[in-house]
């Protein structure tokens, strides 16, 4: 098993905003894209002028979030991380702004948070703690 990171190694990302989540949102949702066609996969309450969409796509590349190659006189665009991956380490930046010592406080409002949404959500939080535990236990990388 590989070392584990302190919060201060760990990777970290520049905040996202709400028109750049919405891109990362139409890019995990579908095969590559340009910027006219994620323009359009956006919902209407995120439209925005395609110049706009286009320095969007240009600063999630600046944040090494999408990837991009040149097909004719347009870019196509795919997410450079999974979904998964982009929330840990935006989850983590969280944290590690607010962590002053101990995590107990963070954690509690975690689990406070999971039982707000329904119990089974508190329920699947638990599965997921005793899986990694038993893969921790039996040397396996965790999913």
């Amino acid at each position: 098993m590989p070392p584990k990171k302190s919060l201060s190694q760990s990777n970290t990302l520049p905040q996202l905003g709400e028109l750049e989540l919405a891109l990362m949102e139409a890019l995990w949702a579908g095969p590559e894209q340009s910027a006219a066609g994620l323009l359009q996969r956006l919902p209407g309450n995120r439209r925005s002028s395609l110049s706009t969409i286009q320095s969007t796509l240009e600063r999630l590349h600046r944040k090494a979030l999408v990837r991009r190659h040149k097909q004719g006189h347009a870019y196509l665009y795919s997410a450079a991380l999974a979904r998964p991956e982009l929330l840990g380490r935006l989850l983590g930046g969280v944290i590690r702004q607010l962590h002053t010592g101990s995590l107990d406080p963070i954690l509690s409002s975690f689990v406070d948070f999971a039982e707000r949404i329904d119990e089974g959500t508190l329920d699947r939080l638990d599965e997921l703690v005793r899986q990694r535990r038993q893969a921790r236990l039996s040397g396996e990388e965790p999913c």
